[in-house]
């Protein structure tokens, strides 16, 4: 695993992490809040994606901790981690967009969880299981 994707994983996973605790202790102040954030089915769709983001650190740093001890499951739990980050990224792009909702602080983080992942999926696909990507 390259120490770049390493450094990705941790920002992303912990970013899911301090995203969730801040949303469940309603720490965003109103005025970062997405358009319509009182409409309870918008509230609804954003906890939606509750499981798949905490599913995605799970699996993004036990592919870090079995990395660290050289078992070879890594690139496994990793191309995991980041097919459903990229999932993450997509779905929440397609919902702003037919929305036509534009809003750059919640565009740019859905596009970095979309578009990071498109650099390390390919060479997690094509190299052995026992190599590093």
């Amino acid at each position: 695993m390259s120490k770049k994707l390493r450094v990705l994983f941790l920002f992303t996973d912990i970013g899911f992490m301090v995203y969730w605790i801040v949303t469940i202790f309603a720490l965003i102040p109103k005025a970062y809040l997405y358009q319509d954030y009182s409409n309870e089915l918008l509230v609804i769709w954003n906890w939606s994606f509750f499981p798949l983001d905490i599913f995605i650190s799970i699996t993004g740093i036990y592919s870090l901790y079995l990395h660290k001890r050289h078992d070879l499951r890594w690139s496994q739990m990793a191309l995991i981690s980041l097919t459903l980050t990229f999932c993450s990224g997509l779905q929440a792009i397609a919902f702003w967009i037919i929305k036509a909702d534009y809003d750059l602080m919640w565009w740019i983080p859905n596009l970095y969880l979309l578009i990071y992942p498109l650099f390390f999926i390919p060479k997690l696909l094509q190299a052995p299981t026992h190599t590093s990507a």
